[in-house]
């Protein structure tokens, strides 16, 4: 495995597979802007990397992450506000305009806009000690930024008792409720992780890729046009060269060889 190691991130890879991790264990790898921006950045290297298959979002220490890190947040004017939460949206585009998918590996607390991170992630798996929170309202700061993300991912009812209390939910809440897909014991989580990453990275990258843009393109429309949407999005993939190799090989009972085209 290489790893390149950074201050706040570090970035490592084990074949298909690339690991980003949250790296500022002494602060609960709070979100400064600076660290948003490698995590955007990184990103963005991995966008370009054919090589990658599918990206695992994780974090140093005991926990995931804790939100915005509120020291650089007291005493700010209105537009530096809005610098902050426009980079945090931005890396929650990334997140979503990434073609590979993102697995949050959840251990510890994620809480505010770390909350939000494992929304915005394709896919989560969490330890059966982690804990999920939105509880800005108890400092008079309502989590209206991971509010997005987390109503989206859990429906409004659970979403506003989360925001309105501020209350953590447990691991197994947070699977029953589809902020999470999986819970597993503390000492099975990288390997359940990672297994979950190597099963999605045999299927072709190009396939994921246009399956990943086409679910978010379709998930707000109405019926009609969703399936509007995704019969041309299937059509054009039906005529992709990984497509008509899969096909093939499934005739053909053989493994199918990708190319990424």
């Amino acid at each position: 495995m290489a790893v390149a190691a950074e201050q706040l991130l570090t970035v490592a890879r084990e074949g298909e597979v690339a690991t980003l991790r949250l790296n500022r264990p002494e602060r609960r790898n709070a979100l400064s802007i600076e660290l948003m921006g490698r995590v955007i950045g990184a990103l963005g290297e991995l966008h370009a990397d054919p090589g990658v298959h599918v990206v695992i979002l994780a974090g140093a220490g005991p926990a995931f992450c804790a939100g915005h890190d509120l020291g650089e947040l007291v005493g700010l004017d209105l537009d530096r506000y809005r610098e902050v939460f426009a980079e945090c949206t931005r890396m929650m585009a990334a997140i979503h305009d990434l073609p590979q998918p993102v697995i949050a590996r959840v251990q510890g607390i994620a809480t505010a806009a770390g909350c939000q991170l494992v929304a915005a992630c394709d896919l989560a798996v969490c330890s059966s000690t982690a804990t999920f929170a939105t509880p800005g309202v108890k400092i008079g700061l309502f989590c209206s930024t991971p509010m997005v993300e987390v109503s989206r991912a859990v429906g409004r009812k659970r979403a506003l008792q989360m925001l309105l209390t501020g209350e953590p939910i447990d691991a197994q809440t947070a699977a029953d409720w589809g902020l999470v897909n999986r819970v597993v014991q503390p000492d099975e989580l990288e390997a359940s992780t990672a297994a979950l990453a190597r099963q999605i990275a045999t299927a072709s990258p190009l396939t994921i890729g246009i399956g990943k843009h086409a679910y978010y393109s379709q998930i707000e429309l109405d019926l009609e046009g969703a399936y509007e949407s995704c019969q041309e999005v299937m059509s054009r993939n039906a005529t992709s060269a990984d497509a008509q190799e899969g096909m093939r090989a499934f005739l053909e009972k053989r493994e199918p060889v990708w190319r990424g085209r």
